[in-house]
């Protein structure tokens, strides 16, 4: 479950913004002065902040500036009632990655942290440099890059995120609901489809290929990474395929 740190100085926007975040799944801390939120980001590191520009104690330019010293990745979002170009400029280059003007919808909101955790998530998912070695797999995921059995292996990108996020945690159950969240940013799943869909694509290129198992269904759980060699494995049942 992702965390949203609040920073909001009117009382009634920023419970109201904290009410629909946690009606949507999300955890939430509310400040309500710039200072002191920027103490609460840097002991809690939130996966996302939501900045007002006018606030008491520091403002939401400085508070990027500062906070942005220590933390590159973390995504923010300022709130902002001042339409004027120059005053979002000056928001993203503080450090901001997106802003949002007064009045908006809720709905409007939701769509925007969302797709900014979705960015973050994606940026981790593809930033380790280290190839990960498995059976006859490589996967580079800095390169966008794998090979099965030294041949290169075509992957869609989420096909490619959801290989590396199972790869990383080969022998470990991955539920669904953890998978949506790492490779596509749902706090709550919508379909097991989607994810099972990418599942069989991922399976087939680099499966078929392979001397290898590598994805192994856990019914009604999720999913485990772990190279098993199709000499020394029963045939795999056809739930499993």
């Amino acid at each position: 479950m992702a965390h949203v740190l609040v920073v909001e100085d009117d009382p009634i926007i920023g419970k109201t913004v904290e009410y629909a975040l946690r009606r949507a799944g999300f955890e939430t801390t509310l400040c309500e002065d710039g200072a002191e939120a920027l103490e609460a980001a840097r002991d809690e590191v939130p996966d996302l902040i939501l900045l007002d520009i006018m606030l008491p104690g520091m403002d939401g330019y400085s508070f990027a500036e500062h906070f942005r010293r220590g933390d590159k990745e973390t995504a923010i979002i300022m709130v902002t009632a001042l339409d004027q170009e120059r005053d979002k400029v000056r928001g993203l280059d503080a450090g901001a990655d997106d802003y949002i003007t007064k009045p908006f919808s809720m709905e409007e909101l939701l769509a925007r942290v969302r797709a900014n955790l979705r960015r973050v998530r994606e940026r981790e998912v593809l930033s380790a440099s280290e190839p990960i070695l498995a059976g006859d797999l490589v996967i580079e995921p800095s390169e966008l890059r794998v090979s099965v059995a030294g041949q290169p292996a075509r992957l869609r990108l989420k096909e490619f995120q959801l290989l590396v996020a199972l790869a990383r945690n080969a022998g470990s159950l991955q539920t669904r609901q953890r998978l949506a969240q790492d490779v596509w940013g749902y706090e709550f799943l919508p379909s097991s489809r989607t994810i099972d869909v990418h599942i069989r694509r991922l399976r087939q290129a680099i499966e078929e290929p392979s001397e290898y198992y590598y994805v192994h269904t856990v019914h009604g759980m999720g999913y485990r990474f772990e190279p098993v060699l199709k000499s020394e494995s029963d045939e795999r049942d056809e739930a499993d395929a």
